[in-house]
């Protein structure tokens, strides 16, 4: 069996009767995340903490008024309403930021408020609040950051993971996930493609572009795999296909033309989602990778076990250097079976 589906059953056992929160719940993976505790797992309650009340009210309408969801406006830089909303929460998934890259080369402080001091603010609340374990969502663009939305997540993720610091040895269990941009999500690639299909040409940043290619699916897994097998600060990537940006428009208009129109501020050419720094802590298994911590109570007892190997030193995970590759065929067939979910 898959680690994965493996995981995904223990997690079902592990969230029978508890009560999740997810920050940032209105977005892509909170929708498709709440959307598979609902039908799978016999949670207690569902707590959607987020910002934007008209997502709210169109998420209770799609989710039919499920007895077992609860919404709260507040906004995670909101200390108080934050505490008011994790009090009695077994587990929490941080899933709220500001994502979208040149808007962060903008709004440098607006970013820096949201992605830092809201993770601060969300350590601190699930610590004071008597959390049990809390999973954070990052991103390849934490890894070896070149734009402020990546450096924001990077902080992030290091505040998460000092959080089993903070707590003392008593407070939650913390650990991270890191995926790049999720296949037919608000503001990704094919959507985007998709939407200017009937257009001349498509704008293309730069023809020798890759971008990872990761599913709603294969997100949450990986989520409930953190959840069943972390120990603290660990960061958990999954192993993903790779594309050429310039394939994925071929696969979505074969008869289209490209137009390259250069690098955005703060874009990178190729994802990354472990560095050379980070393959000096790597455990590699077969279907993931497993970066352990530098610091914090569990540091010097996390082992490598049986299905586990050390990463070879200084070698990176990206999406130009991969090893799996996704054709425009698969991806076709792909989007034929999903469209549904995005558009």
């Amino acid at each position: 069996m898959s680690v994965f589906k493996d995981a995904r059953l223990k997690f079902i056992s592990l969230t029978k009767g508890k009560s999740i929160l997810v920050t940032g719940g209105t977005g892509s993976f909170g929708q498709a995340f709440i959307k598979v505790l609902l039908k799978e797992t016999e949670v207690r309650k569902i707590l959607v903490f987020s910002r934007d009340e008209m997502k709210q009210w169109e998420m209770q309408q799609k989710f039919e008024n499920d007895d077992r969801l609860r919404f709260m406006i507040g906004d995670i830089k909101d200390l108080p309403r934050l505490n008011r909303a994790i009090h009695n929460v077994d587990f929490v998934v941080h899933a709220a930021a500001m994502k979208i890259v040149p808007l962060a080369e903008y709004n440098p402080i607006e970013f820096v408020n949201t992605n830092i001091n809201g993770t601060i603010n969300v350590v601190n609340a699930c610590i004071d609040c008597g959390v049990k374990k809390v999973v954070s969502l990052s991103t390849d663009k934490a890894s070896s950051p070149i734009n402020l939305y990546g450096a924001t997540k990077l902080a992030a993720d290091k505040l998460c993971i000092a959080g089993n610091i903070y707590g003392g040895g008593e407070g939650p269990t913390f650990s991270v996930v890191r995926y790049g941009n999720v296949m037919g999500s608000r503001g990704s690639i094919i959507p985007f493609f998709l939407s200017r299909k009937s257009n001349e040409e498509l704008p293309i940043t730069d023809t020798k572009m890759t971008r990872f290619m990761i599913s709603l699916t294969d997100a949450i897994e990986l989520v409930m795999l953190a959840f069943i097998d972390m120990q603290g600060g660990e960061i958990y990537v999954r192993k993903i296909p790779s594309m050429k940006v310039v394939d994925i428009a071929d696969a979505i208009t074969p008869s289209g033309k490209v137009k390259e129109i250069g690098i955005r501020p703060g874009e990178k050419l190729h994802e990354q989602m472990i560095s050379e720094e980070d393959s000096l802590n790597t455990i590699e298994y077969d279907e993931y990778f497993k970066i352990l911590p530098e610091i914090g109570p569990n540091q010097k007892t996390l082992t490598i076990d049986k299905n586990g190997r050390k990463m070879a030193p200084r070698t990176i995970y990206a999406s130009n250097t991969n090893t799996h590759w996704m054709s425009k065929a698969e991806l076709t067939t792909w989007i034929k079976q999903n469209s549904g979910d995005f558009l």
